[in-house]
Formats: structure tokens, sequence, C-alpha cells
């Protein structure tokens, strides 16, 4: 195991990472990018994508630590559609995507997209400083909850895109003497039923309304027109998609074991 990662393991161990997307998931490297995930149960990981027209033994991951596994690969590019092959206990194997994905394709297909954040350009220092020295327990909050899906949709029922929901939600939303606006999850999910309280990735942005860098515009936006951002946040309903968190490595990887606690019926 690399010395790099004794830091981030330990943290990830006592369950005090708030960082662990920094380790955890694909990351560029001078080659290619190094994909790591956890699946401490699992028999064995292979990285599965259009770059080895999903082979399940070509790109075999290495168990390095505390069931953590992985690989660097040569030759994956921005975008590359990908998921991890993990074989269970039992033998079965599944397809899964990546838990720390920044990306994924745009539902119904459910692959994870290797994605380097870094290149959009943020314009709001000023609203970054402002919040820094505001008194948050002494200044007045009005929050403005939305569904990024359907607050307008264009005439042929499509949705808007982040930019476009930007440009539009942002003045509405100052205008109309707000605060704040909250975003019902935004994280990745399958089913659009579920407005995004079903998650099968908490670190990407759905990409049915942009890139990653779209969702930072929309960001940006508010943040230039004076208005915070919240976002709801669901790390207690796991859907049972078979692409998802639901029994990562065949076993109760990331719910509760208990089925009454590791399902919230209805």
């Amino acid at each position: 195991m690399d010395k790099s990662a004794e830091v981030p393991l330990y943290y990830f161990r006592e369950g005090t990472s708030f960082r662990a997307y920094e380790y955890f998931g694909a990351h560029p490297t001078e080659a290619g990018a190094v994909f790591r995930v956890w699946a401490p149960a699992a028999l064995a990981v292979s990285v599965v994508g259009d770059f080895n027209g999903w082979d399940r033994n070509s790109h075999t991951m290495e168990r390095v630590a505390d069931g953590v596994f992985e690989l660097e690969i040569k030759g994956i590019r921005q975008f590359d559609i990908y998921k991890y092959c993990v074989t269970a206990p039992d033998g079965k194997q599944t397809l899964k995507a990546d838990p720390f994905a920044f990306h994924a394709e745009t539902a119904p297909s459910t692959g994870s997209k290797y994605f380097v954040p870094g290149s959009y350009e943020w314009t709001d220092a000023a609203w970054m400083k402002k919040r820094a020295a505001a008194d948050l327990y002494d200044s007045p909050v009005n929050i403005y909850e939305v569904h990024a899906g359907s607050w307008k949709r264009y005439p042929d029922g499509n949705p808007y895109s982040y930019r476009t929901l930007a440009d539009e939600l942002a003045p509405y939303v100052k205008d109309m003497g707000f605060t704040h606006v909250e975003l019902l999850p935004i994280t990745e999910y399958p089913f659009e039923g579920s407005w995004g309280y079903q998650v099968t990735g908490y670190f990407a942005p759905t990409s049915r309304y942009g890139t990653p860098d779209d969702f930072m515009y929309l960001v940006d936006r508010f943040h230039r027109e004076g208005i915070g951002v919240i976002l709801d946040w669901v790390p207690a309903h796991f859907p049972k998609d078979e692409h998802g968190l639901w029994r990562f490595d065949g076993t109760a990887c990331y719910e509760y074991a208990d089925p009454r606690k590791g399902e919230h019926y209805g």
C-alpha cells in the first residue's frame, strides 16, 4: 500500500473522513487514472468499460488494504464510461456504478463517467468573502425550495439544463426576496419519480441537466446574485437498483444489515 494512503484510510476507518472522495473513485495520474473502491466482502473487483470492451477479466484490481481495491489504467480519457465488476462472497458478479464518481450516464443508462473537475472558472469570490465574514446566526434567512427538473420545462416537456435554470431561477429568487435556494436532491439517482430521493451517486450531480461544470455554473450564478445554495442530502435511501449502493459487495456494505434500519419502507 502506498504510504500516502495511510492517512485517508485511517480517517475512513475511524468514520471521520469528510473528504473520502479525494481518495476513492477515479483520479488522474500521469499516464491515465487510478481507480479505488471499498468492497470489503468482495472476492474480487475489476474495472470494465468502453475502453476494454466491458471485459470483466482484463483489468483486475488489487486488494491493497482494509477492503480497498485499486488499479491504475493508462489512457483513460474525460467522460469514459466505466463500472466495477464486483464478485460477491457467493461468486455472483454484479456491475456496480462507482460510489465516488463525479459524473454519470444519463438515465436510463447507469454507468459512471470519468470526470476531472477543475476546468470551470469560478466568479463568486465576492460572495465567498462576504459569506465567510457574515454572522450566520444573526442574519435573515428566507429559503426557496425547488425541484430542478420541474420548476420550468420546455414546451416539449424536456427539463431545463443547469445553465438555463440558473439564468432564469436565480434572478427570480432574488427578486422575490429570498436569501437562499434549496434544491431537492440533485445527486445521481435512477428513478425519475423519486425526485432524487433514491440516491446511487452522492458525488455526482445528476447528468439529466448537464455536466458537473454546468452545475458549477448554476451555483456560481446564484452566488453572483447574492443567493446561498442549499443541497438536500439523503443518506438513508439506497434503492435496490442493481448498479447502486445496495448490497454493494454482496453484503450490507453501505446500509444497515438489519432491514428495520437498512430500508425505510414508504
